[in-house]
């Protein structure tokens, strides 16, 4: 992609109603563009950022054997007044008619609708377990937005849903996803620590918050430092393995200020490993047992061929809070540092070009096609502007790597940058090796 071509409105202004980095790094940079309250516009910086974490997200859940399905956003009253839920859920929830009358509603979450759709199609046993999910829009009418993509009121997730016979079988699908979202989080360049938590209007009795570390979070973490030893390579796809990692984890003391006690902190936890941070919710996981499936009347005949309730657990990822949440983990000196996973191009290109000699630009769009050649997503700074506000603009936007074309270029060797580190001049040959690592 050309600069030029590129749709990045870059603002110098630091905007006045952006309290947070993360909301006033995305809106200077073009990445969104607020359209009311809580409500915003994706422009293609930030879109492109937004899926390719929902594309890692995608691989993970894939790769425990959930169906990705798609859910609209509309869903009727009924199923939530079967639920019980209609009335209890409050104001968060957008309420419509449509126009013959009937009761609407923008999904704020997806318990009462999946569960309609595996009551229709689903009658044995023999078709157990099943683990379904899709990545759509959702809706919840915050009373005060704020923290821009943090807490809004339209976002993006990543919401799964588990089926089972029983309830030992359903935990074995539970830890199934406590184990796809480590490794999500660790795809994505981000220390996530799984902690107890409440289960809240979703309901349950089994439930971890996903939390990552960063300073401007609105939770307060108190953890035992040990839990960052633990590596997932040690676990396999198979129920002792996956029983036993959620065993390790949960057995490293990790709460939030709800469930913080100082004497269970200071009898658990040894004073050189203790943790007293913040953090940002990424990921939520709940198991309900037959908390909907019940009242739903979705049942399944069991291998005795009896009528028993289905039991049920669910899992969300904020796909568009994760963008915010990465941002807020990972900023240095008020400047983006993507993880090179999710970073919106591999590498930028800056020539330095004057009016009187294209030389460099024309050295630049060579190494731009040899590049793409590789399968290697490069930005090239093609517009004539200095160099000094070409790396101002550069770092800001945070791609982490920066090939320099100017006076330290000489044939094929150049100037090779990566973020807050020293250039050094490197051979093309070495440039593409570094950027395929």
């Amino acid at each position: 992609m050309y600069l030029s071509k590129l749709f990045i409105p870059i603002t110098k202004d630091l905007p006045t109603d952006a309290k947070i980095k993360s909301h006033q790094l995305m809106l200077r940079t073009g990445m969104i563009k607020q359209s009311s309250a809580g409500i915003y516009s994706w422009l293609p910086l930030g879109f492109k950022v937004m899926k390719k974490i929902e594309q890692i997200v995608r691989e993970e859940q894939n790769f425990i054997g959930a169906q990705e399905m798609l859910m609209p956003t509309i869903q009727s009253s009924e199923i939530w007044k079967e639920s019980g839920r209609y009335d209890d859920y409050g104001e968060e929830m957008l309420r419509i008619k449509d126009r013959q009358g009937r009761e609407m509603l923008y999904g704020p979450t997806n318990e009462e609708l999946i569960t309609d759709v595996f009551r229709s199609s689903i009658k044995s046993y023999k078709s157990l377990p099943q683990l379904l999910y899709h990545i759509q829009w959702k809706f919840r009418d915050e009373i005060r937005p704020r923290f821009g993509v943090m807490r809004c009121k339209e976002f993006y997730m990543k919401d799964a849903y588990s089926f089972d016979l029983t309830d030992e079988e359903a935990k074995k699908s539970y830890n199934k996803m406590f184990y796809s979202y480590l490794k999500t989080f660790h795809r994505l360049g981000l220390k996530a620590i799984p902690m107890a938590a409440d289960t809240g209007p979703i309901g349950g009795d089994l439930s971890h918050e996903f939390v990552i570390l960063a300073e401007t979070g609105e939770s307060h973490i108190y953890a035992d430092k040990k839990i960052f030893e633990l590596d997932l390579k040690h676990y396999q796809l198979n129920d002792t393995s996956l029983q036993k990692m959620r065993e390790d984890f949960t057995g490293i003391y990790a709460v939030t200020d709800e469930k913080y006690e100082k004497k269970e902190f200071d009898k658990n936890v040894k004073k050189e490993n203790q943790m007293i941070t913040k953090g940002i919710e990424v990921g939520h996981i709940f198991y309900f047992s037959d908390k909907y499936s019940k009242p739903m009347n979705c049942l399944i005949d069991d291998k005795d061929g009896k009528k028993t309730s289905v039991k049920m657990g669910s899992y969300g990822i904020g796909v568009s809070r994760l963008v915010g949440a990465t941002i807020e983990a990972n900023y240095n000196n008020n400047v983006m540092v993507w993880p090179k996973s999710i970073s919106p191009f591999d590498v930028t290109i800056l020539p330095s070009i004057s009016k009187n000699n294209k030389e460099n630009l024309e050295k630049a769009e060579k190494i731009y096609k040899e590049l793409k050649k590789q399968n290697i997503d490069v930005l090239l700074d093609d517009v004539d502007e200095n160099m000094s506000n070409k790396f101002k603009k550069h770092d800001l936007i945070g791609i982490p790597y920066q090939i320099i074309i100017g006076s330290k270029s000489e044939g094929d060797s150049f100037e090779f940058k990566e973020l807050n580190s020293k250039s050094e001049i490197l051979s093309l040959d070495k440039i593409k090796s570094k950027l395929k690592t």
